[in-house]
């Protein structure tokens, strides 16, 4: 595959799905290391009704968040319109990928006093617990629940979907 058609792939398919095994044995450098490779953060706007991929947030720059002032205390943004940035790892398993860790982390934004809210300790234990395939969205709303849902069932097919644990599916809305 030319470097052309890499590039290509890789921007029709908005998930990261692993690139390298590191336990492949080859040992060397890196061996055993944690790769955010198979991580991508899907955001969830229930304000739009829309679900989507935005690199961005791997490091904190997503759109909803550029712009803004994040502070720790939920009660200093109390008009602040709620968002998801939900960590989805992929695996790749016997029948092809699947959605393997599910993590959504609350964010409040707003944009009129350019002021946000984001608990940094729970993105990063999210992040932690998607990559070690834990499946947290029980304190996410429902219609929330349901966006993503809908937004990873339909992506590419819904062969990911298919793939994934009776775990993730129940934890979202039929």
């Amino acid at each position: 595959m030319s470097s052309d058609e890499s590039s290509n792939q890789k921007k029709s398919n908005p998930f990261t799905i692993i690139k390298d095994d590191s336990t492949d044995g080859h040992g060397g450098y890196g061996m055993g290391a944690i790769s955010l490779e198979n991580m991508s953060p899907v955001i969830v706007d229930p304000n739009e009704n829309k679900a989507y991929v935005d690199m961005g947030a791997m490091h904190a720059r997503s759109d909803v968040e550029r712009r803004v002032k994040f502070l720790p205390d939920k009660d200093a943004v109390p008009n602040g319109k709620l968002y998801w940035i939900v960590w989805v790892t992929v695996e790749k398993g016997e029948n092809g990928p699947y959605f393997a860790g599910v993590c959504g982390s609350e964010i409040r934004v707003d944009r009129e006093i350019k002021r946000a809210y984001k608990s940094m300790p729970e993105h990063v234990t999210h992040m932690d617990k998607s990559l070690k395939g834990k499946i947290i969205v029980e304190h996410m709303d429902e219609h929330s629940k349901k966006l993503l849902k809908d937004f990873l069932a339909d992506f590419e097919g819904g062969d990911m979907w298919n793939n994934s644990t009776d775990e993730l599916k129940d934890a979202l809305p039929k």
